[in-house]
């Protein structure tokens, strides 16, 4: 970048951070009123957060986070953007992060339509490089991508114009998604007829039928697949095989119902497809280091 397009940056981040403390006063997770955009603020120093993320641009408008999605581990800095293609499970702490200085980010869901759609109204001469590489990339923010960032965000306060205008503007920011250094990953993911768009069949498959037992060779079937072809997409693509994919859904499902809906670890088991709850508590410890009515009760008790 020039030296004027560092000083854009700066402009921008500093109009982005104003607008974020302005609407979150707290530690949050806050929901916006543009479908999809959800603005992040943390002040508990080096607290970790699991997930099972969707796909979805991630901006660092203020600090800094260690992040594990999948099994690549990044420190993701101010200004950088982290794309997940597909989803993941992620873990992230953020670094030194306090009241004075809140670490802030924002994210909007990814929207596979509207990806798979410019890929096709693209031009192939205007796509990048097809790499083989896993489903997530992290680069610095480009001056024109948070420009459109910045615009969108700023209709949280002009929310008689939301519902036309942000539309408009999650397209071009898919867009420029698509042209810029995180394409490579995209194209490779979305474009039509590639095999990874078919794993990608074989994930949403999975999510649809999450208490179902894992047949790899009926799963690779449907998705018109050979199984040896489909575990290495796969696993290109997540760093997982489908059952080791499978398994982690499973559990992050399952604190969720036990989080969100209240749900006791033996019905939250049940529901997804375990048939034995003592198997169930041991993955669920493996995985989130303590046992499910713990885990479930610190989280609880925890600030965002």
């Amino acid at each position: 970048m020039t030296q004027a397009d560092y000083e854009k940056v700066r402009d921008i981040n500093l109009k982005l951070k104003e607008i974020l403390l302005r609407h979150m006063d707290r530690p949050c997770i806050c929901p916006t009123a543009i479908k999809g955009l959800v603005l992040v603020r943390r002040e508990a120093a080096n607290s970790t957060e699991q997930c099972f993320a969707q796909p979805l641009a991630s901006l660092i408008v203020q600090g800094s986070k260690h992040s594990i999605i999948g099994t690549q581990q990044n420190i993701i800095r101010e200004n950088q953007c982290l794309v997940t293609g597909v989803d993941m499970p992620s873990s992230s702490c953020t670094i030194n992060s306090t009241s004075e200085k809140p670490f802030l980010s924002l994210f909007f869901y990814l929207d596979r339509q509207i990806l798979t759609e410019l890929l096709i109204e693209m031009e192939p001469k205007s796509r990048p490089p097809l790499r083989k590489r896993r489903g997530i990339a992290i680069a610095d923010a480009e001056p024109e991508f948070l420009e459109g960032v910045l615009r969108l965000v700023e209709l949280l306060d002009k929310p008689q114009q939301i519902a036309i205008r942000a539309p408009i503007i999650m397209r071009e920011l898919h867009y420029l998604l698509l042209i810029g250094a995180q394409g490579s990953i995209l194209q490779g993911l979305y474009s039509q007829g590639s095999q990874n768009t078919q794993a990608i069949e074989a994930i949403t498959l999975l999510k649809q039928h999450i208490a179902s037992p894992v047949r790899v060779e009926e799963l690779a079937r449907q998705v018109n697949m050979s199984v040896s072809s489909l575990y290495r997409h796969f696993k290109n693509i997540t760093g997982f095989s489908p059952l080791q994919y499978h398994k982690q859904l499973r559990l992050y499902e399952a604190q969720r119902l036990m989080l969100m809906e209240n749900e006791r670890a033996a019905n939250a088991a049940l529901s997804v497809g375990y048939e034995s709850v003592t198997q169930f508590n041991r993955e669920y410890k493996r995985m989130f280091g303590a046992p499910p009515h713990r885990d479930v009760s610190k989280r609880r008790g925890c600030a965002v």
